[in-house]
């Protein structure tokens, strides 16, 4: 593989504005990867309109019939807009590129095209098939691409599904991911002059403050779960008025899908003396929009034969790890379809405008995945039935 070569697509495509809402730039950036992927052996191309929104995923297949069946899982939307200042890629150096999504992750898309225009020279290309689905809204919680995967899944056409997300900076890939929910927690209470001598108001805000401030330990309290207090608001421009209203936003994540009920609960238990006063109703809503990414029997055989495929090319060895950010590869295991993820090139800073990635990881990483595709289409390495 030409790494030259490798470095100069990937310019090309994170040059490409393509932020979540910048559908002119999703639209551009799915053209070229369609007359990319378009190239490979026997391909067909179908842009496929997603509800809820003008971006469209695209969808490649490549052998539908043959015995063994993989998904290639990737997105080509980025957290930077159409009016964000880094737009383009700067080389710092002959291995570091620094650029508008080169890891997260039109680097792994690279990777994914690499890999599959190498694994179909193999002598054994023919008895594996393959579908790449590459995605607009992956950060922004893939609700128009998730019917997809739930539909791949589904199938139950896959033995399994390659996620390319980048790599962890130390070049570990990922085996679970933890679960994702957005909430927000209402504070109503009883507006009046702040000087009322009858002390008539109810303060939203201090109600909340105080929920947030006991919400902010659980972590400490339930193993394997996280809490971010985001935004909030309340109040209005008067300050000798009692406010009557304050919400905040909150980030919630669990490693176990059996977490989520426990950490619902203990919220609920923190706004029930609230609740109790006069005046003061605090309620919580939301949803998990991504549940946890949790590993089995196929992704442990996966995995060992990634760390022998490595041994075998001479790469540096790495592991699997757990780690609190979410993926697609989240909504593929949820559905039932087991998956490897953080199989991209390895970088770091991401969703920063110092985000890089090691430009000699990128062939690195394609040779990888085509060392593993060869094992599994040679029957090297038997992959699990599916649960």
């Amino acid at each position: 593989m030409d790494s030259a070569a490798l470095r100069d697509l990937l310019i090309s495509w994170a040059n490409l504005s393509s932020g979540s809402d910048n559908f002119p730039g999703l639209y551009r950036m799915r053209l070229a990867l369609a007359a990319e992927f378009a190239t490979l052996p026997g391909a067909t191309v179908e842009h496929v309109p997603l509800a809820g929104t003008p971006a469209q995923a695209l969808r490649i297949r490549v052998r539908p019939a043959a015995p063994l069946q993989l998904l290639f899982s990737g997105h080509f939307d980025t957290v930077y807009g159409a009016d964000s200042p880094f737009q383009r890629c700067t080389l710092l150096d002959d291995d570091t590129l620094r650029g508008p999504g080169v890891a997260d992750m039109k680097g792994g898309l690279v990777v994914i095209l690499a890999a599959l225009r190498e694994f179909e020279t193999s002598p054994s290309a023919a008895r594996l098939g393959y579908e790449v689905l590459l995605t607009p809204d992956e950060e922004i919680g893939s609700f128009g691409s998730g019917p997809l995967f739930a539909a791949a899944a589904a199938s139950r056409r896959f033995a399994l599904a390659l996620v390319y997300e980048p790599a962890r900076p130390n070049g570990d890939v990922v085996h679970s991911r933890k679960g994702t929910g957005n909430f927000v927690a209402t504070c109503y209470g009883r507006a009046a002059h702040a000087a009322s001598p009858t002390r008539a108001g109810r303060n939203a805000i201090a109600a909340l403050a105080e929920f947030l401030a006991a919400a902010h330990r659980v972590p400490d309290e339930l193993p394997g779960v996280m809490l971010n207090i985001g935004n909030i608001r309340g109040g209005g421009p008067a300050t000798n008025v009692v406010p009557d209203f304050a919400e905040a936003q909150l980030d919630l994540r669990v490693t176990r899908i059996a977490d989520r009920d426990p950490f619902i609960a203990r919220l609920l238990a923190l706004a029930a003396p609230i609740n109790a006063r006069d005046g003061l109703h605090l309620a919580l809503s939301g949803a998990f929009n991504r549940p946890p990414k949790e590993s089995g029997p196929v992704e442990a055989v996966a995995l060992a034969a990634l760390q022998q495929s490595a041994r075998e090319l001479g790469l540096a060895p790495f592991t699997s790890v757990h780690t609190g950010g979410a993926s697609d590869g989240n909504n593929l295991a949820a559905a039932g379809l087991p998956n490897l993820d953080a199989l991209g090139p390895i970088g770091d800073r991401l969703h920063s405008a110092d985000e890089f990635v090691r430009v000699g990881s990128i062939g690195e990483r394609a040779r990888l995945t085509a060392r593993l595709l060869e094992k599994l289409a040679s029957g090297e390495v038997r992959l699990p039935p599916l649960p």
